[in-house]
């Protein structure tokens, strides 16, 4: 995070302190500023889209980072792109998400815009159960993010590779592996994953995988089915990752319902955790494409 959005956090964080003084002075104005807490559902509740900031490309372009809220339990709607899933200018179709897990979902996606972006702004729009939001996202410097290397320990991403010489990604732009599947038939994905493995002061030691990760349908018309949601990590000497301290392989399988075209979606978060612990880093996304066929007939 930047020294400018820190400094943003404390000024905001200073009015807030001085709203609840101000709340303890006068009984009447407590009284007010106490709100019920509204209680959560599993389902039929709303989705928003949440932006997370912007960093600059090494091709001069910028990347805006995005994830989103579902404030359902355990609901995942799917939301097709259209009018309902629509990030403008430039859309619908900008990448985003067509099928949302439950609660806090961290930089799921980026969108890229030109370099002459400016004070422009782009705009995601959701419409869950009737309730529309619209989040607008623009490179107001106090949004800047630094998700490929944090400052306080040198800390970065996971690397995520898709086997020796094949395509591999570190940080939140992902890359997308395609693949065909039947449905019915288990698929198996492969990973191959490296990491620095730092550890934040106080933490404790590194006894396992310092790298864990979560698979989700990202995108498709059916229900996907994982072996294991997330998968361990298990430690290898395999060099399909080079220059990593920690080198690890894993592996799940898929099992779709319906033909189609899916994406798969996986998160590989390191030691930090999921949100990289408010610093906006260090997390991997990676993407798979499968053309789902029919099942055979016997």
């Amino acid at each position: 995070m930047s020294g400018n959005r820190l400094g943003a956090y404390g000024v905001g964080l200073a009015i807030v302190l001085l709203g609840f003084a101000f709340a303890w002075a006068t009984p009447a104005a407590s009284a007010q500023a106490t709100l019920p807490l509204e209680p959560q559902h599993d389902s039929g509740q709303s989705v928003t889209g949440a932006y997370e900031g912007w960093f600059k490309n090494p091709d001069g372009t910028f990347s805006l980072l995005f994830g989103y809220f579902n404030r359902n339990l355990k609901e995942e709607p799917d939301v097709p792109v259209g009018p309902d899933n629509d990030i403008e200018p430039g859309g619908p179709d900008r990448g985003q998400p067509t099928h949302f897990l439950p609660r806090r979902q961290w930089g799921m996606f980026t969108v890229t815009v030109p370099g002459d972006f400016g004070s422009q702004k782009i705009t995601w729009t959701l419409m869950v159960h009737g309730i529309k939001t619209v989040i607008p996202a623009s490179l107001n410097p106090l949004w800047e993010v630094s998700p490929f290397h944090e400052t306080g320990i040198n800390n970065t991403p996971p690397i995520i590779s898709f086997g020796a010489g094949a395509l591999s990604v570190q940080g939140p732009r992902p890359v997308e592996q395609k693949l065909v599947a039947t449905v019915g038939v288990p698929l198996e994905l492969h990973l191959w994953i490296g990491d620095d493995a730092k550890v934040y002061p106080g933490d404790k030691p590194l006894l396992l995988p310092p790298v864990t990760l979560r698979w989700s349908k990202y995108r498709g018309p059916g229900t996907v089915t994982f072996s294991n949601v997330k998968p361990p990590v298990e430690k290898t000497d395999d060099k399909a990752v080079v220059d990593a301290v920690f080198t690890g392989r894993s592996v799940t399988t898929a099992t779709f319902s319906d033909p189609g075209e899916y994406m798969l979606h996986v998160v590989a978060n390191d030691w930090s955790g999921e949100g990289g612990r408010g610093f906006q880093c260090c997390w991997t996304n990676a993407l798979v494409s499968v053309s789902v066929r029919p099942p055979t007939s016997n």
